[in-house]
């Protein structure tokens, strides 16, 4: 099965998966390495593979990280992670558990670069992201 996923699907993502990175790089500001983080993160995400791979290595217009406080891109990114998983397991229920995989392999590779254990800051927006992911997951069986 072939499954093709629209411009605005694609969009949501890398808004997704590179939002991910970019909240924790955000949140590790205060541990002095958010240029590593984004940067060991990307490369993580650059790493997958199968449709997630090909839509995350496609060249990434349209997507809007900015923000002028880790608040206003954390309303952007988390709805998007959690959008991200849906429209998966609806068309492409494999693709979702690579999703999820992805990021949360870029979170890690994110963080073990670093000397020690993840700054509380760091480890709360971990935990924030993954909570968003698993969200779509338990909002489906609410309404089975």
């Amino acid at each position: 099965m072939s499954v093709t996923l629209s411009a605005h699907d694609k969009l949501t993502l890398r808004t997704a998966a590179y939002g991910a990175v970019t909240l924790l790089s955000a949140a590790g500001v205060a541990g002095g390495s958010p240029h590593k983080i984004a940067t060991d993160g990307s490369i993580a995400l650059a790493s997958a593979t199968g449709l997630v791979g090909h839509v995350l290595a496609e060249k990434s217009t349209g997507v809007d990280l900015s923000g002028r406080s880790v608040a206003e891109i954390a309303d952007r990114v988390l709805p998007a992670l959690t959008e991200a998983m849906r429209l998966l397991a609806e068309q492409a229920p494999s693709e979702a558990d690579n999703f999820r995989r992805t990021v949360v392999v870029a979170l890690d590779a994110a963080v073990r670069t670093r000397r020690g254990e993840p700054s509380p800051t760091v480890a709360d927006m971990t935990n924030k992201i993954i909570a968003a992911l698993d969200a779509a997951a338990a909002t489906s069986q609410v309404t089975t």
